[in-house]
């Protein structure tokens, strides 16, 4: 006979509080691990031990819910179950949490608790005997016709059950090789009881006790099955099987045997999903597609890649909002009160907007147009879509399309690529909810193209009118209706936009804003809104207009107003630490320094020296002095003048105009220069010039020459020949930049007129327009503009 050798677990462990379930000696358990305490365990014990020792737990079952996660460690149970750590996995969603496999040993006592932080840990003393050779013949002998009894019911259980399944089959074999006094434990975690039940088999010590606690259960599962079975039809005997075998499928509490508890959840969302088909308010096509769908996933094994895939594009099309909508809210009036509180200027886009929106509310079934924003950066495109979609009640969703170069990304994948998606239209409108949002299409002109076919193509369907009423996505597959959803694009330039696509939408220019327009955007928007962002109130700075005229014509050279916002907040930043500053030193200032503080303050207004921001804002000032930010304060906060104000100083004697030059970031001017000097008659362009600019020039001189006697022309000898013993050099700064296009003609024309005639060109004008021989100014569009050659020339 073998000689017993009896295991002993630790007289020290740390303890796992479990809410969810009870663990018994000999079964395996899933669990979860979230709260403060079981996570410092698991990172300081699992993932960082290497023994065996060191993954021995003790496991106590807690009736207060632990993930209330109190300070004070809850009233613990007084028996729990020494488990051996066999996997642990770990998660960052929807919270870091990580979840443990465990596997009962033996029961233990806590004696006492050593501490309670970070993770508790007791003295315990074991309970249970383990033993590698367990000697069941005097198990028999002790406990006699009981364990017989509980034998007996243990394998009438099982025969009732499938044996074709391989988890009921090996139970089946665990019966006759597993020692009687670990089978109460291993049958209680097997058959349906409730989590009191279990509890009162884990304080059950005596191995007495608890086979007579485990019998009428048995009894009970045994009756329940029994009953079943005379309820079923003979042709469902299929059905009966998988309910018969639903408890063996929880037989993971089988020490080595690790089966998939997740079959019966899927086949459970599967139903749902079904369920969800059937109530769901989706076309009779779409209907029919998702009811095929749904019949082959039921008969496709869960292995299949497709599986997935199947299930993913089943979720997709009973989320999608077939015929959800947003009742519009078409009040004109409120629209314009709306336009006007957010939007400042923009005369023109807002009463296109305006105009949109009465049509609706009186045809609400309207096809189109789609608006598409054409301007500079940072004029404010994008919010006024957000307005309009604030106007009418919508829902709204930008599509960012800059850098887009797949048509996929609007049309979506086939189901048949790996990793397949819907289109950015449909996994848009599955975000919103709706199917009548305002979708902007953001920077719609940086669309790219390549391999992967033309996403500015695959966009034709989606904004015409005609055709968008039944869009098909590759992934879907089924026809969409668009036909309810405002789209409004928007772009800095309509030149990179193919003429197709540009055909579908009403273009509508935003312009740059004048000084006058951002003085007011800056005091109406920007400043209050920067204040907010910083914690900052008027009582604390004060920026006065002609501040604001400084920042926007030294500071900042755009159309838009992103800059001049940046620049405020530049402002805030450098006032909220001297706000800072001076809470901190406001408790420790007495008369004489508040005194001081007021001659400093008078300092920040009245004196001139450059330094004077520096020193009077070091906060000796009252709490209730606001800080003004005059030209001084400005300079020390933004550094000095980013540009100067030369025009004036560059137009000061004949000879040079000003040129308008178009950009993506809204133009800017360009200055142009002339030069005589006796010569050849020969003509110099300097300032790497294009063949066009240079066709221009030549144009100018013609004209000049042949209208000279008209408009009193004369070179240095006082004859009509401009050209006459003259050479004429023209030049045009920034001499790195290469510079062409046909509409500096009519700049090049002023500047020349100015050098022969003597006379100054107003340096408040800039001008552009393409020139002829006739003398006539052509717009950049190439449509005549008759306007006569000497209106120019001042």
């Amino acid at each position: 006979m073998s000689s017993v050798n009896p295991i002993q677990i630790p007289s020290r462990l740390p303890l796992l509080l479990t809410h969810e379930s009870v663990l018994l000696p000999g079964s395996t358990m899933r669990t979860s691990v979230d709260t403060a305490r079981n996570l410092q365990l698991v990172r300081s014990r699992l993932l960082k031990g290497t023994s065996l020792q060191s993954t021995i737990l003790g496991v106590i079952p807690n009736t207060p819910d632990p993930a209330s996660d109190s300070q004070d460690l809850p009233p613990l149970h007084r028996i729990g179950t020494a488990a051996l750590a066999v996997q642990v996995v770990g998660s960052n969603w929807p919270k870091p949490h990580y979840t443990l496999l465990i596997t009962g040993l033996c029961r233990f006592q806590i004696v006492q608790v050593l501490k309670e932080k970070p993770y508790p840990v007791a003295e315990v003393e074991q309970l249970d005997r383990l033993e590698e050779f367990p000697n069941t013949c005097k198990t028999r002998e002790e406990l006699g016709e009981l364990s017989e009894q509980f034998y007996r019911y243990s394998v009438q259980l099982v025969e009732m059950l499938d044996m074709s399944v391989p988890a009921v089959a090996k139970l089946r074999r665990l019966l006759d090789s597993l020692p009687r006094e670990a089978l109460p434990d291993i049958l209680t975690s097997i058959i349906r009881t409730s989590n009191k039940e279990k509890l009162q088999i884990l304080d059950a010590v005596s191995l007495e006790d608890r086979f007579k606690m485990t019998i009428p259960l048995l009894v009970r599962q045994i009756e329940g099955l029994k009953l079943l079975q005379k309820t079923r039809k003979p042709k469902q005997d299929d059905d009966k099987r998988v309910i018969a075998i639903r408890p063996i499928r929880r037989i993971t509490h089988i020490p080595g045997a690790l089966e998939d508890e997740e079959e019966e959840e899927d086949n459970d969302d599967i139903v749902m999903l079904e369920k969800k088909i059937r109530t769901s308010s989706m076309p009779e096509q779409a209907h029919k597609v998702c009811v095929k769908e749904i019949k082959r996933l039921k008969k496709m094994p869960q292995s299949m890649p497709e599986y997935a895939l199947t299930r993913n594009y089943l979720e997709l099309m009973v989320e999608l909002p077939w015929n959800k909508s947003t009742t519009d809210r078409l009040d004109i009036r409120a629209a314009r009160i709306l336009l006007d509180n957010d939007h400042y200027a923009m005369e023109k886009l807002k009463r296109r907007v305006l105009e949109y929106l009465a049509v609706r509310q009186l045809k609400n079934n309207l096809k189109g147009p789609i608006l598409c924003f054409v301007g500079p950066p940072g004029v404010g495109k994008t919010s006024v879509g957000r307005s309009v979609a604030k106007t009418l009640g919508r829902e709204f969703h930008r599509i960012a399309l800059g850098g887009v170069c797949d048509q996929s990304d609007i049309r979506g994948h086939r189901r048949t690529y790996v990793g397949s998606m819907p289109g950015r239209i449909i996994n848009g409108l599955k975000t919103v909810g709706v199917n009548n949002p305002v979708f902007l299409l953001d920077e719609v002109d940086k669309l790219g193209k390549s391999l992967q076919g033309d996403p500015a193509a695959a966009l034709l369907e989606v904004l015409d009118p005609e055709q968008n009423h039944n869009f098909t996505d590759h992934y879907l597959n089924v026809a969409f209706d668009l036909s309810q959803v405002l789209f409004i694009a928007t772009a800095n330039t309509t030149a990179t936009i193919p003429p197709a696509l540009l055909d579908r939408m009403e273009i509508i220019q935003v312009p740059g804003y004048t000084q006058e327009e951002k003085i007011e955007i800056a005091h109406r928007h920007l400043i209050p809104k920067q204040l907010e962002q910083h914690g900052l109130t008027p009582q604390q700075i004060q920026i006065p207009q002609l501040t604001t005229l400084a920042i926007i014509t030294r500071y900042t050279r755009e159309a838009g107003v992103r800059s001049l916002d940046r620049k405020f907040g530049a402002i805030c930043r450098a006032v909220a630490v001297k706000v800072a500053e001076g809470q901190h030193k406001e408790a420790k200032l007495d008369r004489s320094d508040v005194a001081d503080g007021e001659g400093c303050k008078e300092h920040v207004l009245e004196d001139a020296k450059p330094e004077s921001i520096g020193d009077a804002a070091d906060l000796a000032l009252p709490p209730e002095m606001p800080i003004l930010i005059d030209s001084h304060a400005l300079k020390d906060i933004l550094g000095p003048p980013l540009y100067e104000l030369e025009v004036s100083e560059r137009l000061s004697q004949p000879g040079v105009a000003i040129g308008l030059a178009w950009t993506p970031l809204g133009g800017k001017i360009m200055f142009v220069e002339a030069s005589r000097m006796d010569g050849e008659g020969q003509l110099t362009l300097t300032g790497q010039l294009g063949d066009v600019m240079k066709e221009s020039a030549h144009l100018a001189i013609s004209w000049l020459r042949s209208n000279a006697k008209k408009y009193h022309l004369t070179n240095a000898f006082g004859s009509f020949d401009l050209l006459d013993n003259t050479d004429i050099h023209l030049h045009f700064p920034a001499g790195a930049v290469t510079k062409d296009g046909p509409s500096a003609g009519v700049t090049i024309v002023t500047c020349l007129a100015s050098l022969f005639s003597g006379r100054l060109v107003r340096s408040d004008v800039a001008m552009t327009g393409e020139i002829t021989l006739r003398g006539l100014v052509l717009p950049v569009a190439q449509k005549p503009c008759f306007v006569v050659m000497k209106t120019i020339i001042l």
